[in-house]
């Protein structure tokens, strides 16, 4: 490891502990917005109404001013987060805890705190991980407690085989998605995220390589747990843990799968063409 890598792990490790809070309200106009997104019903959406687990990813949206945001649409590296020079970053994977529901109307606050900053060596050279730690309080107390991972990288070699696990289970529930760029771009637009990989195609293939447009990583996820929550509609959700391990873009379908595995867990995955992009493990009662 030369010394500009070493004088950047050095600084990271003066991140760790930092915290930030912040406050919002969950307004049902965006949690009904949601529900259109996710081609839901919204008018159960009432105020005082429960709102469904990760929905609260919509809210706490950053507010970058515009002159602050770089190239890629993402707000330029700093500020809470540390700015790591790696330059593709992304959501790799996270462990909730619901304490308790959130609901419609209500005010709510969420600090967050970095946990840890790791490098770690992958394909394609070193990840840097970072992870934070939020607490999303409401008017009774702490309802969520989150754990998520953020990964630095270096863009994958040109031609390189997509990320992901062989899969070949069909699961006891599986709802197809169709992630076509309206749906990416809604979805973008809720949770205020610029990043041009999900709406803009000849950024995303011309500048960054990809085939096409890059389905959020926690939008995807979301979707796990609706498939489930159809699929078992009277559960509650206690805890979800999901693990991104490759990519999903708009020039392909995919399924959203599950399969129980006790009586109060159960396994989630995507399926694209047989190669799965996202593990997850839901706990209810």
């Amino acid at each position: 490891m030369n010394a500009c890598n070493e004088a950047t792990l050095a600084d990271l490790s003066d991140w760790v502990g930092r915290e930030e809070l912040r406050s919002d309200r969950i307004d049902q106009r965006t949690a009904q917005a949601l529900a259109a997104t996710l081609d839901l019903d919204s008018d159960t959406l009432q105020e005082g109404c429960e709102l469904p687990p990760l929905w609260h990813w919509v809210y706490f949206s950053p507010n970058a001013r515009h002159s602050e945001i770089g190239v890629d649409g993402h707000p330029q590296r700093g500020g809470f987060l540390p700015p790591v020079n790696q330059p593709n970053r992304m959501w790799a994977g996270g462990r909730l805890n619901f304490e308790q529901p959130l609901r419609v109307g209500e005010a709510v606050t969420r600090v967050s705190r970095i946990l840890r900053c790791e490098r770690k060596s992958g394909r394609n050279g070193e990840l840097l991980f970072v992870t934070v730690e939020h607490k999303i309080s409401g008017e009774r107390g702490v309802c969520v407690v989150e754990e998520q991972d953020i990964v630095y990288r270096q863009p994958a070699p040109a031609g390189a085989p997509l990320a992901g696990e062989a899969t070949e289970r069909r699961g006891e529930f599986r709802r197809l998605i169709h992630p076509d760029p309206v749906l990416l771009f809604r979805y973008s637009a809720l949770t205020f995220n610029g990043h041009r990989i999900h709406y803009d195609k000849p950024y995303a293939t011309g500048e960054e390589g990809y085939p096409g447009l890059v389905v959020q990583g926690p939008l995807a996820a979301t979707l796990l747990l609706e498939a489930f929550r159809a699929a078992r509609p009277n559960k509650r959700i206690r805890r979800f843990a999901f693990r991104a391990i490759g990519p999903l873009f708009d020039t392909a379908d995919f399924a959203v799968c599950g399969q129980l595995t006790g009586p109060g867990s159960a396994d989630l995955w995507t399926d694209c063409n047989r190669r799965s992009t996202m593990k997850a493990e839901v706990m209810f009662d």
